[in-house]
């Protein structure tokens, strides 16, 4: 019942069209740039962007090769947001698996930002309040459960990224490396166990840090104590909520008892 995308990096042309679907189906804005001397545009994720295709220059035995990668949210099976964050505005899906975002409850902490082993999660903060707030990709929940693919995986011209029951694009993803391997030595299939298995997967025809890619990613420390803070913080906000609601009683009593005193003396 989990779905996945699996996007074969040596199929993909670098045409940008998934950037162009993430945009229009989620009526997320332009971002304003500038030429710096590449065609890898927006220069990087925000509130406003949520997948964007990273562009990178090799040169093997003199031969220059352009990769190409699409960058997006991994939807981890153990995600490290998830366990950042206090107000459950992140959570894992319990049956399609990936992770599904409320903007409504987002507190503006950015724990998230800081806990992602994919520097995925962008913050936008009010000038006027400093409040902030999270944006990524949602996997497409609205399509996805409703039925239909995701939106970039719809647009995508080459089938390079693939939607589907994610056992079944391990399969072929791992059919795929077989079939790279004779042209590509390090060709490997990335996610299928990484932070307990990702649902954006790729077949990559070079090593995942040529693709920029964590070679063994992890759940940093920070998540794994502010998950063990949050019932703490919890208990303490209880406490002192207990602590004011007794002593606003203590001051009513003390109150009523004072005004019953002057009164007997009148």
């Amino acid at each position: 019942m989990a779905k996945a995308m699996l996007i074969d990096v040596s199929k993909c042309t670098g045409c940008r069209a998934c950037q162009v679907a993430c945009k229009q189906w989620n009526e997320l804005p332009a971002e304003e740039t500038t030429n710096r001397g590449t065609y890898e545009n927006p220069p990087d994720l925000s509130y406003n962007t949520w997948t964007k295709v990273i562009f990178k220059e090799t040169v093997n035995n003199g031969t220059l090769r352009w990769l190409f990668r699409k960058h997006q949210c991994m939807h981890c099976t153990d995600a490290s947001c998830v366990e950042a964050c206090a107000p459950k505005a992140l959570q894992r899906h319990p049956t399609l698996g990936f992770v599904t975002y409320d903007p409504s409850r987002c507190s503006g902490c950015g724990y998230c930002v800081e806990s992602c082993p994919f520097h995925v999660p962008r913050m936008r903060y009010s000038l006027a309040s400093g409040m902030g707030k999270m944006g990524k990709c949602s996997f497409c929940f609205d399509r996805v459960s409703n039925g239909y693919e995701p939106a970039c995986a719809k647009a995508c011209p080459t089938g390079a990224i693939e939607f589907g029951e994610r056992s079944e694009l391990i399969t072929k993803g791992k059919e795929r490396v077989e079939v790279l391997r004779d042209a590509h030595p390090d060709v490997n299939l990335y996610g299928e166990n990484e932070m307990g298995g990702l649902h954006m997967m790729y077949v990559l025809d070079e090593r995942p840090e040529v693709y920029d890619l964590p070679v063994d990613p992890q759940m940093p420390a920070s998540a794994i104590a502010h998950d063990i803070i949050k019932p703490v913080g919890i208990g303490l906000a209880i406490a002192a909520g207990g602590a004011m609601l007794l002593n606003a009683m203590i001051a009513r009593e003390r109150i009523v008892a004072e005004e019953e005193g002057k009164s007997a003396k009148e």
